[in-house]
């Protein structure tokens, strides 16, 4: 849900930043998962200026270009222009050199000083779609203002700029689906008021055009309130409310629509608009309608009704699926000229019914179904119809139809003060409780000594008993103002069922035996020249055999690396030179005079990855073959958040070292040569090593796999030229942190590096997978997207983007 922070300054003194205003949500229980600047145009037009053409002439080595000298007030500077209508005298928009445009379409580029056919050139005259305020690319921007030369482009196009919260709303907290809900909540904890907008200037300017409403079952429907409005004009919205919408992430559709999409982000209260003309027999039927009904929605598509859903009907067919979806025809269109406008109070049960059988997510279903405040929907209307005649023109058409035959009373819950001590685990004076209780607009009555009755009203669904009353107190309060005690307890422990350990290493021994890798149980005990030859073990943490059988079996290993390369040897020698083995075993330590044991899991790759034919060669393993092995097991046990650094260490030849904050999980990589050969292997060895119980122990439990989303999978390249130094698990870091939940995967399909970039240079090219599980990802939300990664790239690790 986003919040615009301008919008709620207009319902409450706001004088703290944005952060703080978010910080101070989070605790209260709306937590802000980010705040995002909204420009009304991007960018901002930052280095984007008003200028003046002193002089214009026809560039000497290009018919269709121009030299010109603009006064941009700091200076005056020569630009080459290709617009045709560009002539001395104008006034004209300037990109100086330096910033950054955004046109509206393409990709963003910046403004550097050049040399155009030979003539310098230190800016650019801009045509408007060049910094995204429209479409036309048939000549530059000629203005008619008396603002000096320099003055910035976004105080003569009237840039809004703002910042907008993004907040996580718990299912419990309907009442916070608004900028009025937000605003409570700041009431509360700034101890200020809120200011909702005057609608007594609201008046009926006649009763031409009445239409009656009847509600067959006032269970499904306990209120239902609207009203006509005659000679309007559908069209554009003024700026003002297009950036409102545009700020909250909404497509700005018409005036009428914008202002119902406006009241539902404000309010909270869903509206919904009918074009009159199109109710037959001038009347409104609150009914449902029998299965199988066939219905027409405005996404064009035709549903079945179940019979179970409510709908919104005149006196022959269905106008809309209640407090979900509208239906095609029914909705205002550029030809409407007056309106059944409704605001009603739904069942949060019938609403949900109806939007889960459809599989339709609204932003008024999705109030409706968690529950509406149903006192709000008379002053909602009012504010609407006056927004329309402000918007539309028009006149009040009809009296206010308000059906609500049982009003929803207030809750009254008794609170005891002791038990507010008791849950919170704190002493809260009774004036700082009954405070906090005002200020969400809680009124506190009948008190004593021991407590009080507490009205609470009905918008507050999730209030409802004593501990809900307590838990607005704790969290008004502040959870960090309850300081812990010594020594935790709780009246109750859940069960945590332990990890089967043996169950998940046989897991994944299928695993990797369905990979091709054979399990290998080696000695626990090996020989002590292994360490002695080793610059990656110490001869102090032997375990030396007291009783040692031989000399070839007098220390406990360290490492599975050398039995391994045991068997390894004992293969190749009989020609099996083409091998994939792992092992679980443990390994020893001796500590001062203490002893450590440790399990680990081992993988071996060496020899050849295919088998030659006369279909492809043989081509001999490599290191991603391996790493890929090792990403999949911690995939497969659930292990993210990852880190990798380059090592170059006994005894690999290279590696990769796999860390958990600052714990490391294992290594990979090509073992060097004299390492493998102490065991007498000849070739080419390929090494992994993983602490089975930091595995086993930071393991989620094995992955579960869940239905397939019946959405398409989008794919986007980009291709980036980085420093050699940043690896691509940076890349990746950087991605997912800006891809969200909608990146399912990264690859790499090219790496460059020669005389085409700099020597410190390389170049990948990326391709990224874009999945919504629940919808289809629209060009918006893409490119958005897309835009998080680009910014992502170009500010974590420099990356300049190739076009």
């Amino acid at each position: 849900m986003k919040i615009s922070i301008n919008r709620l300054k207009d319902f409450i003194v706001l004088d703290q930043s944005s952060e703080e205003i978010a910080s101070l949500l989070t605790g209260s229980g709306l937590e802000v998962e980010g705040v995002e600047l909204f420009e009304s145009i991007k960018g901002g037009l930052e280095g984007v200026v008003i200028g003046e053409v002193l002089t214009c002439e026809r560039h000497p080595n290009a018919d269709k270009l121009s030299i010109t000298t603009v006064d941009i007030g700091s200076e005056i500077v020569p630009i080459v222009c290709g617009a045709p209508n560009v002539a001395a005298g104008q006034k004209v928009v300037v990109a100086t050199e330096g910033c950054t445009l955004y046109p509206g379409t393409g990709e963003p580029f910046q403004i550097k000083k050049a040399k155009i056919r030979g003539e310098v050139s230190q800016g650019m005259i801009c045509a408007e779609d060049e910094i995204g305020l429209g479409e036309s690319h048939a000549g530059i921007m000629v203005l008619e203002t008396d603002l000096p030369n320099g003055t910035s482009a976004s105080e003569y196009f009237k840039v809004e700029k703002g910042d907008v919260l993004e907040i996580g709303l718990t299912p419990n907290r309907a009442d916070a689906a608004s900028h009025l809900g937000v605003a409570r909540d700041l009431k509360a904890l700034l101890n200020r008021e809120v200011c909702l907008p005057s609608v007594e200037d609201f008046k009926v300017d006649n009763t031409s055009l009445t239409i009656p409403v009847s509600i067959e079952n006032s269970n499904d429907c306990p209120r239902y309130a609207g009203l006509t409005i005659s000679n309007l004009k559908v069209g554009p919205s003024p700026a003002w409310l297009q950036n409102y919408l545009k700020a909250l992430d909404l497509e700005p559709i018409n005036n009428i629509v914008d202002i119902t999409n406006f009241i539902l982000h404000d309010l909270g209260q869903p509206l919904h608009a009918f074009d009159a003309d199109y109710i037959c027999g001038g009347k409104i039927n609150v009914k449902k309608l029998d299965k199988g009904t066939p219905f027409v929605t405005l996404d064009d598509k035709e549903r079945k009704l179940s019979g179970e859903e409510l709908m919104i009907c005149d006196a022959e067919k269905g106008l809309c699926i209640a407090g979900v979806f509208g239906g095609k025809g029914s909705g205002v269109s550029d030809q409407t000229t007056k309106i059944f406008l409704e605001s009603a109070y739904f069942s949060p049960d019938i609403i949900r019914k109806g939007s889960q059988f459809h599989g339709l997510k609204t932003d008024a279903s999705f109030r409706f179904e968690r529950g509406t405040d149903p006192n709000m929907p008379i002053y909602a209307l009012k504010r609407a119809a006056l927004l329309i005649k402000e918007l539309a023109g028009g006149e009040i058409s009809s009296d206010i139809i308000d059906f609500y035959p049982n009003p929803i009373a207030d809750f009254e819950i008794a609170v005891l003060y002791k038990h507010i001590d008791r849950l919170i685990g704190k002493h809260i004076p009774k004036e700082t409780v009954k405070s906090i209780l005002n200020g969400l607009d809680i009124q506190v009555v009948n008190e004593s000594e021991e407590g009080f009755t507490a009205i609470v009203k009905p918008y507050r669904v999730d209030v409802t008993r004593e501990a809900d009353v307590i838990e607005e107190v704790l969290r008004i309060y502040g959870f960090e103002n309850v300081a812990l005690s010594e020594n935790l307890n709780a009246d109750f422990l859940a069960e945590h069922p332990s990890k089967d350990l043996n169950k998940l290493q046989y897991r994944l021994s299928e695993v990797l035996s369905g990979l091709g890798y054979f399990e290998i149980i080696t000695n626990s005990l090996t020989k002590p020249i292994y360490v002695e030859k080793s610059a990656h073990l110490q001869s102090e943490n032997n375990v030396v055999i007291l009783n040692k059988l031989s000399e070839d079996l007098g220390v406990m290993r360290q490492s599975l690396l050398f039995t391994g390369l045991e068997v390894l040897s004992h293969n190749i020698n009989r020609r099996q030179k083409d091998l994939k083995l792992f092992e679980f075993g443990s390994v020893y330590f001796k500590e001062g005079e203490s002893y450590r044991e440790e399990k680990r899991l081992s993988i071996f790759l060496t020899g050849e990855k295919t088998a030659e034919s006369w279909l492809e060669p043989s081509k001999e393993v490599q290191f991603p073959d391996l790493y890929a092995v090792v990403e999949l097991i911690l995939e497969k046990l659930n292990i993210d958040n990852t880190s990798v650094e380059i090592v170059h260490e006994s005894p690999f030849d290279y590696a990769l070292q796999i860390n958990l904050g600052a714990k490391v999980l294992g290594t990979v990589g090509l073992l060097d040569g004299s390492i493998t050969r102490l065991a007498e292997v000849k070739q080419s060895v390929l090494f992994a090593e993983l602490n089975w119980d930091l595995l086993a122990k930071k393991s989620k439990g094995l992955k579960k796999y869940g239905e397939i989303s019946k959405f398409p999978e989008v794919r986007r390249d980009l291709s980036l030229v980085i420093d050699k130094k940043i690896t691509f698990d940076e890349i990746k870091k950087v991605a997912l942190k800006a891809g969200g939940k909608l990146l399912q995967k990264i690859g790499v399909f090219d790496v460059y590096q020669g005389d085409k970039i700099d020597a410190s240079k390389k170049a990948y090219a990326l391709s990224f997978y874009l999945q919504d599980t629940e919808n289809t990802l629209t060009d918006k939300i893409i490119d958005k997207t897309m835009s998080r990664l680009i910014q992502g790239f170009e500010n974590e690790v420099g990356a300049f983007i190739r076009k």
